[in-house]
């Protein structure tokens, strides 16, 4: 049998109760620190949890290699995931692959930056549009895609939760700073093609940095304001408001350091 379990955000007293349970009873358990990375917590705090060696895992053992199915197939099998099990596209896939071989499998989840990065960013969760992610740029890599779904969702008077790049194989986890920096560098490729913007230096933005930690950082303000503010170590991500409502506002101000010029805004 396969278990998928979430760490949830920040450290192991993340993990659900029931997750304990089933880590301390399996037969083998595994992670991956690829599609997330959880900075309050390593892995000899995990196995003193659990009282199990946990192997590490790359990419390439989960994705092509098969290592946690062939196991599953006689055995008990668990594979921990920073946040949620299931925000991953590669951890969906088991589920698929398991019904194919008739393999059992269960989901533990655990606390995920979707709903988190929502929820703490004082915006109205059901306002929400579509989620994009920030890559760090590559040779010949540049894509525009998250500025424009933004400005779609500005269109339709929805916010955007940006998700930023995470390459823990190389220590490269991107900054609120990075990812607003992208998003100009869009709207300056893109300066021949379009006639109006809706994302620039005024628009507001909420930069948002380790989410389920003590040490959470919550600011608000123009993007030319957060470009160069410092929010401190992984993981960041960022919120783009649209149209306030004014409880919206309200929180802003009082909670993520807002100017209270964007009341007006609300009127």
């Amino acid at each position: 049998m396969l278990y998928l379990v979430g760490l949830g955000l920040s450290d192991h007293e993340d993990i659900s109760l029931k997750g304990i349970k089933v880590l301390r009873n399996v037969d083998f358990i595994y992670a991956e620190f690829f599609t997330s990375k959880l900075f309050g917590t390593n892995i000899k705090l995990i196995e003193k949890l659990t009282g199990k060696n946990i192997g590490i895992l790359n990419r390439m053992e989960v994705e092509e290699e098969d290592v946690l199915l062939n196991k599953a197939i006689e055995h008990d099998v668990a594979l921990l995931t920073g946040g949620d099990p299931l925000i991953a596209t590669t951890h969906t896939n088991f589920l698929i692959e398991t019904k194919k071989q008739g393999i059992k499998i269960e989901i533990i989840h655990g606390s995920s930056i979707l709903s988190a990065g929502c929820g703490i960013s004082g915006l109205q969760p059901y306002k929400f549009g579509k989620i994009t992610s920030i890559p760090f740029p590559d040779h010949n890599f540049f894509p525009h895609s998250p500025y424009l779904t933004i400005e779609d969702n500005l269109k339709n008077n929805a916010h955007t939760l940006v998700l930023l790049d995470i390459q823990a194989d190389k220590n490269r986890f991107m900054t609120v700073n990075q990812g607003l920096k992208y998003l100009l560098k869009v709207r300056d490729e893109l300066i021949n093609e379009k006639e109006n913007f809706l994302i620039t230096e005024e628009n507001l933005a909420i930069g948002i940095a380790r989410v389920g930690s003590k040490d959470l950082k919550l600011k608000a303000g123009k993007i030319s304001e957060l470009i160069n503010f410092d929010f401190g170590n992984p993981l960041h991500c960022i919120a783009i408001p649209s149209k306030l409502h004014i409880v919206e506002a309200e929180y802003l101000i009082t909670i993520a350091e807002a100017d209270k010029s964007i009341l007006d805004e609300c009127l």
